[in-house]
């Protein structure tokens, strides 16, 4: 009789490991069934390679705003050509990054003195981390317009691109170059903003840390209701024939 407890317990114990054996069996099948149905493969892990294979390949979609809000930066600056524009947008893009990778801020030519000091600032901090950030085999897949904001005089138009390429980090003192974050073997995939501004002059924006400036007339200094305007609705002076106004690039953010 003092025997038929301990029986009884080693039964609710061996009913028990049964209970997660079947469970953890019953999982694992469920767990290849589903992964031979999205990926035709029973093994999870050639399945989550598949899944990596394939993320690293879809790219990114962008915010595309450019048949809703190009009429109206037309109609704001009607000279304002939205291929070529777009083309520096890429360009300047694709020269930020390889900049960073050669940890050269020279080879960005393109922007104000606020994005020059932007990618400055972003390699000397990798730099005292001992770190090195790669942009390899660079693709842009498309590039639209995903906002344009104005007030008081002030245009700021924003390039959405959604980008793929080879990006991964090395540390410096590593002789073996190993990858700490990032990877070699899978494409990243991303997106970028590309804030376009309007300057009213060149000359006195490299002295300003404001650079969206506000557009003024140049003789009675009262801001211009519609930044495409030719003369001035106060007092009359010509507008555009008197400024020195021109495009240029002053921000580039990577889009989480």
């Amino acid at each position: 009789m003092d025997y038929i407890p301990v029986i009884i317990i080693l039964i609710l114990i061996l009913v028990i490991i049964i209970a997660i054996y079947c469970g953890i069996s019953y999982i694992r099948n469920k767990a290849r069934n589903v992964s031979r149905a999205l990926f035709g493969t029973s093994d999870i892990t050639k399945a989550a390679e598949q899944m990596k294979q394939e993320y690293s390949t879809t790219p990114k979609s962008v915010s595309a705003m450019t048949s809703l809000l190009l009429p109206k930066i037309v109609s704001d600056f009607p000279a304002f050509q939205y291929d070529e524009m777009k083309e520096r947008a890429e360009n300047i893009l694709i020269h930020y990054l390889r900049a960073i990778t050669d940890r050269q801020p020279a080879l960005l030519q393109d922007g104000t003195t606020e994005l020059k000091d932007q990618l400055t600032n972003h390699i000397q901090m990798l730099s005292a981390r001992n770190l090195r950030e790669h942009f390899e085999q660079i693709r842009i897949h498309r590039t639209e317009i995903s906002q344009y904001r104005k007030t008081e005089g002030r245009c700021i138009i924003t390039f959405q691109s959604a980008l793929e390429c080879y990006r991964y980090i090395t540390n410096t003192t590593d002789p073996s170059g190993a990858v700490q974050e990032g990877s070699q073997k899978y494409k990243y995939q991303t997106k970028y903003n590309v804030d376009l501004i309007y300057i009213q002059d060149r000359n006195r924006v490299e002295h300003e840390r404001d650079n969206a400036l506000g557009v003024n007339c140049p003789n009675c200094g009262a801001p211009l209701s519609s930044l495409g305007a030719k003369v001035c609705e106060y007092c009359g002076t010509p507008v555009i024939e008197i400024n020195i106004h021109a495009w240029s690039f002053s921000n580039i953010d990577e889009v989480r």
